[in-house]
């Protein structure tokens, strides 16, 4: 059967792989990002099976015009994938709370704000399958992301709750924990604390440095990252949460 999908954060990384792989497979896409001209060119030559929709997840009114829009164009929503996100370096004493506030904003409130306008649809339906793309940072702590983790740990727990709560509606939840993938998490997407403690320069700070030297060199291919998530869509039992999606 044919999917409508509704995919957050597609102008780079993850989800733009996302976005393009599913059209290629001949879903439909609402493909979603706060800047479309970022996006336009994923929906050409795919007139009939792509929308793009302006959405930043912080802001309501724009997560309820893209959900209205994804109805009114296709009729359902059958996958929800939140992938907007992003990263904050800083130990937890430099960290400043407008940022740190910031990011739980996109990476916890603006994603369950996602599932909570699209749950009556699905719930309408019957079915539906919600991914929360969290990160090997939801299950594991490291230094100089403490906040990052934080909002990680919190996708966990609020997606294994989520899931005992639909599940007999027909809706199913998964959580994508991908580690080392070349995104732009590493680079122009992870702001930094402006605080410097010397203290913590053999800690934080090293393990800051390794991953901003990592950015773009990852072994994650985020093509191949798509098409496992693709195939989770395609289980008909798909694991409840921590799917690891991992590139060695």
């Amino acid at each position: 059967m044919q999917k409508v999908w509704l995919i957050t954060g597609c102008s780079t990384g993850l989800g733009r792989a996302l976005a393009i792989h599913v059209l290629e497979k001949g879903d439909k896409v609402v493909v979603a990002s706060r800047n479309t001209s970022d996006v336009e060119n994923i929906v050409n030559g795919y007139k009939d099976t792509a929308r793009v929709v302006k959405l930043d997840v912080t802001h309501i009114n724009e997560i309820n015009s893209a959900v209205e829009k994804a109805v009114g164009n296709f009729g359902r929503i059958d996958v929800l994938v939140n992938n907007a996100g992003i990263g904050y370096f800083g130990a937890l004493e430099e960290s400043e709370d407008a940022a740190v506030r910031r990011m739980f904003d996109i990476n916890v409130f603006g994603l369950a704000n996602m599932c909570k306008a699209t749950l009556p649809v699905m719930r309408k339906q019957g079915s539906g399958h919600i991914i929360n793309i969290a990160s090997i940072a939801g299950l594991v702590g490291f230094p100089g992301i403490s906040y990052y983790n934080g909002t990680k740990f919190a996708v966990d727990g609020m997606s294994e709750s989520l899931a005992k709560e639909v599940a007999h509606l027909g809706i199913k939840v998964s959580v994508v924990s991908p580690s080392g993938f070349r995104t732009d998490w590493a680079g122009r997407s992870a702001d930094e604390a402006t605080g410097y403690i010397s203290d913590y320069a053999e800690s934080a700070h090293a393990n800051i440095q390794n991953i901003r030297n990592s950015s773009g060199k990852q072994a994650g291919d985020p093509k191949r990252a798509a098409e496992a998530i693709f195939q989770l869509t395609e289980t008909p039992k798909p694991p409840l949460i921590y799917c690891w999606v991992r590139q060695p």
